[in-house]
């Protein structure tokens, strides 16, 4: 599956990118997550649809604010939301949250767990 854009109000919520025109690497490092490839499993867990991913950003700038996520259980149709904020943004993480819930509830057909 290819990764889809959501727009939660006042963010923007696309996936993660470490290429020639965007990269989110610095954001992820502000945030402690420093594995060179962890981009890449973002997008490997998008292709395998075993982890969606997104990026929370600032609309006008695209910049990483926080991250979320869908994290599929097992067999059954159960999934965890996950997510975390660069310190100073948890605004945009909670508006996050219910938008991202709600497009794995309806457009993926997980139950949201924990």
């Amino acid at each position: 599956m290819e990764a889809v854009e959501i727009n939660a109000g006042a963010w923007y919520l696309r996936a993660l990118r470490d290429d020639d025109r965007v990269t989110d690497r610095p954001a992820l490092a502000l945030a402690g997550v420093t594995d060179p490839d962890y981009v890449r499993a973002c997008e490997r867990g998008w292709d395998e649809e075993t982890r969606f991913t997104w990026a929370v950003c600032e609309p006008t700038t695209g910049e990483m604010l926080a991250e979320i996520a869908i994290e599929p259980l097992g067999d059954e149709g159960e999934a965890q939301l996950t997510g975390y904020a660069r310190d100073g943004f948890d605004e945009p993480l909670a508006a996050a949250r219910p938008v991202v819930r709600r497009f794995a509830e309806g457009a993926l057909g997980y139950t949201i767990v924990g």
